[in-house]
């Protein structure tokens, strides 16, 4: 049985929104959790039909509270308690995020091995490529017959 509300740092991570409680309030502390537009403490109370939106960048998910728990659920269970109504175009940020140009390594996987910086060197460089055709001598002869 619920409860009819819950504090919103220990419902985050009982449906699995964040890995520790703690992870948690520290969002709501940074003003990455909102609900109705304005930032939210980690004692505030959901009950049943808030939506709070949970900013990842570069990604804002919006949840749509359906129970109000504060213990821990399996994974499986989540769909009962919260169903997530983020907006399509928020994915697709997110799939446009991860296939732009830009290289992001993974946190503790060191320096790149030479493989991985030719490889980086290669996609970058046919974006630097340019084919100039400056005669930077005519320039200095000109100022000199002055």
């Amino acid at each position: 049985m619920s409860k009819i509300e819950a504090r919103i740092d220990k419902w985050l991570w009982a449906v699995r929104v964040f890995k520790t409680r703690t992870i948690a309030a520290e969002a709501c502390k940074k003003g990455r959790v909102t609900m109705a537009g304005a930032q939210v403490k980690p004692s505030r109370v959901v009950r049943p039909g808030d939506v709070v939106e949970v900013r990842k960048p570069p990604v804002t998910y919006s949840f749509k509270v359906l129970q109000a728990i504060e213990n821990r659920v399996g994974a499986k269970l989540v769909p009962e308690v919260m169903e997530n109504v983020t907006p399509a175009d928020q994915y697709e940020l997110l799939e446009m995020n991860r296939i732009s140009g830009f290289v992001d390594r993974a946190r503790g996987t060191g320096r790149p091995t030479k493989k991985d910086r030719r490889a980086m060197d290669e996609f970058v460089a046919p974006a630097f490529e340019a084919d100039f055709d400056f005669d930077w001598e005519d320039d200095d002869e000109d100022d000199d017959e002055e």
